[in-house]
């Protein structure tokens, strides 16, 4: 179900009033706008919400939708920090930017790239999805550092996790691409790797910001 952005904001903070108040309703006040924004209506018409009283309150079917949006938010929050090394308030700013992104599977493409994570930054649970259960129950560690792969093992390069730009130009000069094959050849005493045709020695601290795809 696609929502606009202003109807996806509601579920979030009617989903964080449940989770950290108990409460079952929220006041429209806090939201800023009116309760008869079309953002409302969108959402009642999807039978998501109903209104009483003045309060907002999930219905049954909406349970699902605003546990969905606030995992978009959570992994989005991952995803800059963790990754694009975003901090900060331009870090929650760019999340909630990003977070409408995260549909048609978009999330589950985040989410197997991230490894599954349970929570946000902030310590808040990012509920699972199908993709997380199933990769528990597969045993499927999804992206990890290249320093827990065994010698002999190949794999995808998915990312770089550096805020050191020396560092990232280095292992990008070694061909330390995302996409790129890579093959650990060794990983003691130091980590050897392939990419291509060309062998590379890094210390564990430098492999351990090479995350792969098995």
């Amino acid at each position: 179900m696609k929502l606009s952005e202003k109807a996806e904001e509601i579920l979030e903070a009617l989903w964080i009033a449940v989770e950290e108040g108990g409460a079952a309703f929220l006041d429209p006040e806090k939201m800023g706008f009116p309760t008869d924004d079309a953002a409302y209506r969108e959402l009642t018409d999807h039978a998501l919400i109903e209104i009483r009283q003045g309060m907002i309150y999930f219905r049954p079917e909406g349970l699902d939708e605003g546990k969905m949006t606030i995992r978009r938010h959570r992994l989005a929050e991952r995803l800059m920090m963790d990754v694009l090394n975003i901090r900060g308030d331009d870090a929650e700013f760019k999340a909630c930017q990003f977070e409408h992104l995260l549909n048609e599977g978009a999330d589950v493409k985040v989410c197997t790239m991230l490894n599954h994570p349970t929570t946000c930054p902030h310590g808040k649970p990012i509920p699972p999805g199908e993709c997380c259960h199933k990769a528990r129950a597969d045993g499927d560690l999804g992206v990890v550092p290249l320093t827990e792969f065994k010698s002999g093992q190949e794999g995808e390069i998915a990312y770089i996790q550096t805020e050191d730009n020396k560092k990232m130009q280095k292992l990008m000069a070694m061909g330390v691409l995302p996409g790129n094959k890579i093959i650990l050849v060794q990983a003691y005493p130091s980590y050897i790797f392939r990419v291509g045709y060309s062998e590379f020695a890094i210390d564990t601290n430098l492999a351990k910001e090479i995350f792969v795809r098995k």
